[in-house]
């Protein structure tokens, strides 16, 4: 464990230089974010997104950022007739900077959202506010807040279907055939190794395992293939110290390709 918090504070001392704040400001001017109306879909939910432009060279993070990034974190409180809020995740870029691994976007990230109003026909108003990191040859966590009512007559945004058209494939369109999973205790948590029955996704596979409960952490991934298989392993933590058990339901695995990306929801007893 002490291995593992000497590793954790000098990412943290990556993340967070001296000097550098978290407020807005201290990233106004390389991040610009706007809220991008999509109109009405056929299941009479709005679709909009939110889209966070960079400045050159700057990038920032998916929802597992690995060991050297900020995820976003989106609070959705002050929103009006806003019932389920689905995220859509674009497949993200792998950056290894200073031999760190983070997952994240460059140039622009685009969250396209559906939003299930509560009272159907009303109009919907998404207030809140969004806290993420940003990086280039330092890396700085800023917070902006949002305000913007939808737009229910807004046709269909290229930028939102962009978006859409690059999420990962579900674990049937990519052919994956069977998905297994082997838990082994630790000194510090639990070792989780996934085999993987799929085609490739590309010539260099990276496999980001999320143990599916917010207090667990995983580490780096460690990505192989045998054959038809590829075999993922990493070692989940709870960040309080104390034993916990893993749902293998909730595991949830990305397969980052150079052709395409893959979400495999749960897998089985390996």
């Amino acid at each position: 464990m002490l291995n593992l918090l000497k590793k954790a504070s000098a990412v943290l001392l990556f993340c967070l230089p001296l000097g550098t704040t978290a407020s807005a400001g201290g990233v106004g001017d390389v991040v610009k974010l706007d809220i991008l109306d999509g109109g009405l879909t056929s299941r009479g939910t709005y679709l909009g997104a939110i889209r966070m432009t960079l400045a050159d060279g700057w990038k920032t993070y998916w929802r597992a950022p690995g060991e050297a990034g900020i995820p976003p974190q989106i609070d959705w409180r002050g929103s009006r007739n806003v019932g389920e809020v689905s995220i859509i995740w674009p497949a993200p870029h792998v950056f290894d900077q200073n031999g760190i691994r983070s997952v994240g976007y460059k140039g622009q990230m685009v969250l396209p959202v559906e939003i299930t109003p509560v009272n159907p026909g009303q109009p919907v108003r998404l207030k809140g506010e969004i806290d993420f990191g940003v990086c280039k040859d330092i890396c700085v966590p800023g917070s902006f807040d949002f305000d913007h009512k939808l737009d229910a007559a807004a046709g269909p945004h290229p930028a939102i279907a962009a978006a859409m058209a690059q999420r990962p494939y579900s674990a049937r369109e990519a052919g994956v055939v069977s998905a297994s999973c082997r838990l082994k205790p630790t000194q510090d948590g639990i070792q989780i190794e996934a085999h993987l029955t799929m085609p490739p996704a590309g010539d260099e596979e990276v496999a980001v395992i999320e143990p599916g409960a917010p207090e667990l952490w995983a580490s780096e991934t460690r990505t192989r293939r045998q054959g038809n298989t590829l075999i993922a392993s990493s070692e989940l933590i709870n960040a309080s110290g104390s034993t916990f058990a893993v749902d293998r339901s909730d595991i949830r695995i990305t397969v980052l390709g150079t052709k395409h990306a893959v979400d495999i929801r749960g897998c089985a007893a390996g």
